[in-house]
Order: structure tokens, then C-alpha cells, then sequence
């Protein structure tokens, strides 16, 4: 009896020690993250609607709503951050810019482009610059027509914000703490793909503005090419999917079967008729 209360007596204590060090452990986790990212992250809400009748001002100081960048059938190109960010808007800016002058579409012809800053103090001068910087980068004439700086109050940046999942988290020095993605957008303004990072490779950008137009714009081939691959968020872009490569083998090996059989029977029904017409022949 005195060794089992001795072996309960340690088993509480081991548990007990294994709690307080699973306690520590958490505590000492929580403590690595900087406070300035705390609340700093980004919650995915596809097929979420956005907020449509949200107010800004343009970069020539036309008073818009987000609805007036959805019509007809072109896909939008959504970016949150602000103007004056140090580094990493422009990162992302210059990865999305770098990317689209890999693909022949044009902004305002097969889709839209609409940055919008979370900054309320920020200017439509600032606005208007900061798009002029990146239309001289991009250089594609006529473009200008389909990239938008936005500015607006906070509300209505916080609205379409929360809509995509936007976290963010004003410092003390004014800057603004906040991930890197930018967001593909559906004609009828629903989120289609979250694509991460600050580079972004032509072929995924050409997919992701394809997926999110639903099939709208493009070829049939970019259209068939789509439909080959899947997005897989760990390698952040489009891979093949393996079985409608598969299936396509299959309908290829099937139609190839087939091509062979038809040549086959064809040439016995040739065989036939030589052989019938040399017997009549023989026969008079």
C-alpha cells in the first residue's frame, strides 16, 4: 500500500510538473510575438461579398463608390495598405506590377486594379503619385484607365478590410503593421483567390484573374490550361492536378484506341471488297 500511494503520490507530481511546463512553454510562446503584431494577420472569407457602396475618393479626386470598379465582366485586382509604407506595400505593389508585365492583359481592358490605403490622413496627391510612379514603371499605354488609388475614412477602409480578412494594427509612429497579399475579386465583387507574398509569377496572376472572371476573359486555351491546375496555397501558385491530367491521358488513349480500330476495320471492309470483286471477276 505504501508503494502505490509513493507511485500515485509521484505520478501527480510528474503531471503536475508536465502542466506548469506546458503553461511556461505557452506563456513563453505568446511572449515571442512582437506586441506591434499582435492582431496583425489575415482571415480568409472566400466568396465573401464586398462591400459595394463603400465611399472614397479617386486619384483625380472623383468622389466613387467601390461598385463603380464591378461592371461588366472583368475581375478586380484588390490591394490593401497605405501610401506612405515604408517597405512593404511597395514590395507588394512592385511583385503584382512585375508580375502583370509578364501577361499581354491590360488594366481597363480584362480587368481592374484598386489599391486601396487604410490611412485616412492620407491625400489624393499622394494617391495620384504614388499610381503616376507605378503607370511609368509598368509602361503599357492606356493602362491608367484601369488602376485605381483609393483614399477614403476609415470606416469605409476598415469595411472592406474586415470583408477580406484584413488585419492590421496602427503603430505609435504612425505606420501601419500589416501582411502581404493582394486579392483576386470577381465581376460581382465576391473574393476569389488570397494570393500571399511580395512575387508573384506571371502564369499564377494570368490563372487567378482567369478564375476570378470565371471563365470571361481569356482564350479557350488559357481557359483549358485552367482547368488543369489547382491552386495550392503551400506553394502559393497553380499546380497540375493529377487527375485531369490523368483523365485527359485517358480520353487520349481512348480516342487513340478508337482511331486504331476504325483504321483496322476499315482495311479488312478494303480486303473484303478486293477479295468479292477478284472472285466475280474470276467467275466470268
Amino acid at each position: 500500500m505504501t508503494d502505490l500511494r509513493t507511485n500515485l503520490r509521484r505520478t501527480l507530481a510528474a503531471l503536475a510538473a508536465a502542466v506548469s511546463f506546458a503553461g511556461a512553454a505557452q506563456a513563453q510562446l505568446n511572449l515571442g510575438v512582437p506586441e506591434e503584431l499582435k492582431g496583425v494577420d489575415i482571415t480568409e472569407h472566400l466568396n465573401d461579398q464586398l462591400p459595394l457602396d463603400a465611399r472614397f475618393t479617386d486619384d483625380d479626386g472623383t468622389q466613387v463608390t467601390l461598385r463603380d470598379f464591378f461592371k461588366g465582366d472583368k475581375p478586380v485586382l484588390l490591394q490593401l495598405g497605405y501610401n506612405k509604407c515604408p517597405m512593404l506595400c511597395n514590395l507588394v505593389l512592385n511583385g503584382a506590377f512585375g508580375g502583370l508585365k509578364g501577361i499581354d492583359w491590360l488594366p481597363g481592358k480584362e480587368f481592374e486594379i484598386v489599391a486601396i490605403s487604410v490611412d485616412p490622413t492620407e491625400s489624393v496627391g499622394l494617391a495620384h503619385a504614388k499610381k503616376e510612379s507605378y503607370l511609368a514603371e509598368f509602361e503599357r499605354p492606356g493602362s491608367g484607365r484601369g488602376v485605381h488609388f483609393l483614399t477614403g475614412s476609415e470606416v469605409m477602409s476598415k469595411s472592406v478590410a474586415d470583408a477580406v480578412g484584413f488585419q492590421y494594427r496602427r503603430q505609435e509612429n504612425g505606420d501601419y503593421a500589416h501582411a502581404a497579399a493582394i486579392y483576386m475579386i470577381t465581376p460581382e465583387g465576391r473574393i476569389s483567390r488570397y494570393m500571399y507574398g511580395t512575387k508573384f509569377e506571371p502564369s499564377d496572376l494570368r490563372m487567378a484573374l482567369l478564375e476570378a472572371s470565371q471563365g470571361r476573359i481569356g482564350s479557350t486555351l488559357d481557359r483549358f490550361i485552367l482547368w488543369c491546375h489547382i491552386y495550392d496555397p503551400n506553394a502559393r501558385g497553380y499546380v497540375l492536378q493529377a487527375r485531369r491530367i490523368m483523365s485527359i491521358g485517358g480520353l487520349v488513349t481512348m480516342f487513340a484506341l478508337a482511331g486504331g480500330l476504325a483504321m483496322f476495320w476499315t482495311a479488312e471492309l478494303r480486303k473484303k471488297k478486293s477479295a468479292s470483286a477478284g472472285t466475280a471477276a474470276a467467275a466470268n
